[in-house]
């Protein structure tokens, strides 16, 4: 690994209270989890991408129908 990555890794708290070891690894994990989670995010944009005149076709009866109260201004 890179010396000058060890030194500023090595600098923080958290390293010195658990060992750099504890730290790579949950730095791994968040790293991981993050790119899974931006996976899904684009997962998500691919499913719903161009569907958003057939999702308000879907439920437009329903807002249209819906009561709303009188405001007491």
């Amino acid at each position: 690994m890179d010396p000058e990555l060890l030194s500023l890794i090595d600098k923080e708290p958290e390293v010195q209270a658990q060992g750099r070891s504890a730290f790579i690894r949950k730095a791994i994990r968040l790293y991981l989890d993050a790119k899974r989670r931006r996976e899904i995010d684009q997962q998500l944009i691919d499913v719903f991408s161009g569907q958003a005149d057939a999702m308000l076709e879907e439920v437009e009866d329903l807002i249209t129908l819906q009561a709303w109260p009188d405001s007491e201004e």
